[in-house]
């Protein structure tokens, strides 16, 4: 009996990333835009890992308090993105651009 709650503690708690971050609740990304190609933007994460969210018809792009259309996403641009996952797809809920824009490419 021991032996079974002690496993099921260890499953439990080997499964909890896993449920944070499933389908329907909104995710946070930061970082910075590494490509945009038509309604998909590419963000690397301040942690390192690279997302791929769809823009859609109700997606809110900001600068400060400035509304912003998608063709304001450059590469290089600092962004905090919402997002909610369903299936295997990353739709944004909200793209905030950082208040300094990104210095044009050399």
């Amino acid at each position: 009996m021991h032996r079974t709650w002690i496993l099921a503690l260890v499953l439990a708690s080997a499964l909890a990333p896993a449920a944070m971050a499933h389908e329907g609740h909104t995710h946070k990304a930061l970082g910075v835009v590494s490509s945009v190609q038509g309604s998909q933007v590419e963000v690397k994460t301040t942690d390192g890992k690279t997302i791929k969210v769809t823009l859609d018809a109700k997606t809110a792009i900001t600068r400060g308090k400035t509304t912003l259309t998608p063709a304001a996403l450059k590469v290089g641009e600092r962004v905090s993105i919402d997002y909610v996952q369903a299936k295997s797809v990353n739709t944004a809920k909200s793209v905030k651009l950082g208040e300094t824009p990104a210095a044009a490419p050399k």
